[in-house]
């Protein structure tokens, strides 16, 4: 309850854990005044004060520093009192967006996985016959400009042969079977822990916080392995002038998570993996397409591993997600438990 001032007259038990603070704190501050970006909260207890509606209702993300926004759905109540008093009810809606995402990034990759295939198939066929062609052609080159006409059929050959590699990168996950066995996950990290310190010998640190409780589950260890190693070898990459100064950091984190909902089912237990680094960040302008294929932040890359990433986690029926910040970017990923 906010009174005419603004601040803060009465908080319950559930608003002093959703702001992390106890009555005592608060009723010294005023409200808005928690937060970084007030503007559109004043502005709904303004209203409801104003008698404008019975109540009014509202999607806000408050802002705060040094914390994690909060996304609420906000209900303010003008009281019949003569302190001009507004009862605001804060309802945490960062559950429904999850699911909401979990459900958007599966349609996309389903969407994903429809195009690569067909794209795939629809590129490969006229390349063996571009191929074909071009060693053809340079049998019948007459022998007086062999070398420098040779020269332009290598260019065809090399850039189809190219183009059929990249293609198959794009077809391998569905190609290959699924090899269900009993998986250790400590052992996929072990084992991408090793390849990863054996290319970057020098500058790069890969801690292990591992919950050592962790059952084994039922999964492709070959996939996982992949899976946890293109995600690692990106944070690697992202990291090279933090290699280059020596104090580069992985780390592989995994927790026992209870009650998660994936992909609309409930699970009791869930595997909590997350693949943290501190290097620059994903670049704002790709942060919400990173999945997407063929879409990369880096020179060079050829935006296939983050895409063929995802595509691994959900034939284990879990999600895999991201936070991003300069210094910080925690790639997580949910697999079912027995």
């Amino acid at each position: 309850m906010v009174d005419g001032d603004g601040r803060i007259a009465f908080a319950n038990a559930a608003a002093e854990n959703m702001l992390e603070s106890s009555l005592k704190a608060l009723s010294r501050q005023r409200l808005c005044d928690l937060f970084a970006n007030p503007a559109e909260l004043d502005h709904v207890i303004g209203q409801a004060r104003a008698h404008k509606f019975s109540d009014l209702r509202q999607e806000l993300m408050l802002e705060r520093v040094g914390r994690e926004p909060l996304f609420v759905h906000a209900i303010a109540s003008a009281l019949d009192d003569p302190m001009d008093a507004v009862l605001l009810e804060l309802r945490e809606t960062v559950q429904q967006m999850k699911l909401d995402r979990e459900e958007r990034l599966l349609d996309q990759s389903q969407v994903n996985k429809e195009l690569i295939r067909n794209l795939a198939h629809e590129i490969k066929n006229p390349l063996g016959g571009i191929r074909g062609a071009a060693q053809l052609l340079e049998m019948e080159l007459p022998p007086l400009h062999l070398q420098q006409l040779r020269e332009y059929t290598q260019v065809i050959i090399k850039e189809a042969d190219r183009l059929q590699t990249l293609v198959d990168r794009l077809l391998a996950p569905h190609r290959r079977p699924h090899i269900v066995g009993d998986v250790n996950i400590h052992e996929v990290l072990e084992r991408v822990r090793s390849l990863m310190l054996a290319e970057f010998p020098a500058g790069l640190a890969i801690v292990r916080d591992y919950d050592a409780s962790l059952p084994e589950f039922r999964g492709d260890k070959e996939q996982l392995i992949q899976t946890v190693l293109n995600i690692a070898h990106n944070a690697a990459q992202a990291l090279a002038e933090r290699i280059d100064a020596g104090d580069a950091q992985i780390v592989f984190k995994t927790r026992v998570a209870r009650q998660v909902t994936l992909a609309k089912v409930r699970y009791n237990l869930a595997l909590d993996l997350h693949i943290i680094d501190n290097g620059p960040g994903i670049p704002p302008q790709i942060r919400d397409r990173i999945f997407y294929p063929l879409v990369s932040g880096r020179e060079g890359g050829s935006g296939l591993g983050l895409t063929l990433a995802q595509t691994f986690v959900h034939q284990h029926m879990g999600v895999i997600e991201c936070e991003s910040r300069p210094g910080y970017t925690d790639f997580r990923i949910l697999l079912p438990l027995p």
